[in-house]
């Protein structure tokens, strides 16, 4: 038996699961996918995938909080033959400030990921435990922190500044965006598969639990949807998106809310959630046709995307491209059709057919803009991006 390709395991770790995927260096195929969801809620699985696709009998975790998920998935890993070909380890990073490139980590790096967990809460402590049970159950294996932010640090100033007082700025409060890795990874399959389309104005939306679209000139992004926090811009399954300020004071003066409770209501109780008050899930609210509060949560949603893509047509001075991605992007026609409606004067025109069998290109032949559905796979923008950096493939397969 050959011994295994060298490989590289891609983590992405969020607030109530930890996916991961083991690469093969060289080919990047898939050798093994899993992840661990309901974190701290009655239910929590490990679900694992194997090269073919087919997935195993979901075995039961005990992960009543992140800790015990890590300290249960590194046990696990370590478990299967296939750990020992790991060559280094990509962690997806939420918030990376002013870093432009992934990074390999440090005991440097990890201090000042610490220092801003103030900016990110919610995803910025699960993933620095992460990294630091790999670091001291392996401290041979290099790490490498892949940022979310990374993709949008060539937004223009204009489109990183917020309007508050200067000195914010200075301590780093400003808009950086995110899901940028799924962005990365969309403009490589765009590039790949179109690199004239590429090098145009691209408008990309990133349509999932966590929702937001970005502006594309020339490969490079120039405005995103969300901004100093993910819980801005588009209406998501439980994140408000954009909130008017005077909502704070309101609500702290009215009902004496904290600053914590505050967070956790935009981030975790509205949105499609909290409009509907009955699921944040789109499948969930379209099949209540009936329910008054359901269609208006998901007519909310389809007229914030639509008017997001027309400023940012205007910020861009036109369109060439439209990308649906994620979850509900790349799977829902009915939403992909209510959010292009009336959209013609940009030159958008869906063909309905294409549409409903949720084709790579769903635009008609004559259509001035090409909407197209391209899945997503951050996962392989890590492994891709620690490949590059680490130069993993000069690594040759062991010997037998």
């Amino acid at each position: 038996m050959k011994p295994a390709l060298p490989g590289v395991l891609a983590i992405n770790g969020g607030s109530s699961s930890i996916r991961f995927t083991i690469y093969e260096v060289g080919s990047l195929r898939p050798r093994l996918h899993g992840k661990i969801d309901r974190i701290g809620l009655p239910g929590a699985n490990l679900i694992v995938t194997n090269p073919t696709g087919k997935s195993q009998p979901a075995c039961p975790v005990p992960a009543a909080n992140h800790s015990a998920a890590v300290a249960f998935l590194l046990k696990w890993l370590e478990s299967q033959p296939i750990f020992a070909s790991i060559h280094a380890v990509g962690h997806r990073v939420v918030h990376g400030m002013k870093h432009s490139h992934p990074t390999r980590i440090t005991p440097g790096l990890l201090a000042e990921l610490r220092r801003i967990v103030p900016y990110d809460p919610d995803h910025l402590p699960h993933e620095i435990a992460l990294i630091e049970a790999f670091a001291q159950r392996h401290p041979k294996l290099p790490q490498v922190a892949c940022f979310d932010t990374a993709f949008h640090r060539t937004m223009p100033p204009v489109a990183k500044l917020l309007p508050i007082p200067r000195r914010y700025a200075a301590r780093g409060v400003e808009r950086y965006g995110f899901h940028g890795l799924s962005y990365a990874y969309l403009m490589e399959e765009l590039r790949r598969l179109h690199p004239r389309a590429a090098q145009g104005r691209v408008i990309l939306a990133h349509l999932g639990n966590g929702a937001s679209l970005a502006a594309v000139h020339r490969g490079k992004s120039v405005d995103t949807s969300m901004g100093f926090t993910p819980a801005a811009g588009l209406v998501m399954s439980t994140r408000t998106g954009d909130l008017d300020p005077g909502i704070v004071y309101y609500l702290a003066r009215v009902e004496k809310m904290s600053a914590a409770k505050f967070q956790q209501m935009v981030n975790h109780e509205s949105g499609l959630l909290g409009v509907s008050g009955t699921s944040s899930d789109l499948r969930d609210l379209l099949a209540r046709k009936k329910d008054s509060h359901a269609v208006a949560a998901v007519d909310l949603f389809c007229y914030q995307a639509r008017k997001w893509i027309g400023s940012f047509a205007a910020a861009l001075g036109g369109l060439d491209t439209l990308v649906f991605s994620a979850g509900i992007g790349e799977n829902s026609s009915i939403i992909r059709k209510r959010i292009c409606h009336d959209l013609d004067f940009l030159g958008i025109k869906l063909d309905p057919k294409r549409n409903a069998k949720n084709a790579p290109l769903i635009s008609t032949n004559g259509s001035p803009v090409k909407v197209r559905v391209i899945r997503t796979d951050e996962e392989q923008m890590i492994a891709r991006s620690v490949t590059r950096l680490l130069n993993l493939n000069s690594i040759r397969r062991p010997r037998s």
